[in-house]
């Protein structure tokens, strides 16, 4: 089978490795990991679970304009559709070498993906609901999923407060990936949160998220005293924060 080129472009893997930072944190925070489990979920979350969702996504909303990471994006086909189902099944098979919890929870993540891009829900469209379906899914879920999978002992003692600041983190820059769209989600009936907000009150609440999570990781870096842990997720997040506030 031939890979049409639009196909490739629409996984948008490069897009994918925005939300490294995430799962780097869980790894960081674990006493001792299981260096197998935590490579074979690297493979799952970047290179099969988030490309897929982005092919998904852009199967769904042929954009014409400029999306996250490609300035002209091309028009999906039929392709694109079934090489995100099959990324899906062959992570969700690889899952199961870690555990039954670790595989539920990535279904749960790719479910809640598909519901948030699928015509029949869109849960897209809605601006709270989106935002929320996101950050609480590719941050505490990932944070979760990473933290209890990449553990010696499939531990499920996870750092709530490590949880709500990946939350916070994912929280603090999603918005901006919107802000170029607006005008293409409004013609597909999608309101975004940032387009509800406006330019100007987009920065702003990105900024307010992003500190409320920084100011958590502080208290909860200090508390553990792992203050140099603190700078070094700050140093990951950068790249991001100068990609999307240049």
């Amino acid at each position: 089978m031939v890979i049409h080129s639009s196909t490739i472009q629409l996984l948008r893997f490069h897009f994918s490795f925005f939300l490294l930072p995430v799962y780097l944190f869980a790894i960081g925070e674990l006493p001792e990991a299981n260096v197998r489990n935590a490579l074979i979920i690297f493979v799952i979350l970047h290179l099969l679970v988030y490309p897929a969702s982005n092919a998904y996504n852009s199967y769904m909303d042929r954009d014409e304009e400029s999306i996250g990471g490609i300035l002209k994006p091309m028009q999906p086909t039929r392709q694109l559709f079934y090489v995100s189902v099959g990324m899906d099944i062959v992570a969700l098979i690889m899952a199961l070498s870690i555990s039954t919890l670790f595989t539920t929870c990535l279904l749960a993540y790719i479910l809640a993906s598909r519901a948030y891009s699928y015509r029949g829900i869109r849960l897209k469209k809605y601006p709270v609901i989106g935002y929320l379906t996101v950050i609480i899914f590719q941050g505490a879920g990932v944070f979760y999923m990473t933290y209890h999978g990449s553990s010696i002992n499939n531990t499920t003692a996870v750092p709530i407060a490590a949880m709500v600041a990946s939350s916070l983190l994912i929280g603090g820059f999603y918005p901006l990936t919107q802000i170029y769209q607006h005008r293409a989600d409004l013609k597909d009936g999608v309101r975004t949160l940032s387009y509800t907000l406006g330019y100007r009150g987009t920065f702003i609440f990105t900024a307010i998220i992003y500190i409320s999570a920084m100011t958590v990781l502080a208290q909860y870096f200090y508390s553990e005293q792992q203050e140099k842990k603190l700078f070094i997720l700050a140093t990951l997040m950068l790249p991001i924060l100068v990609y999307f506030f240049r």
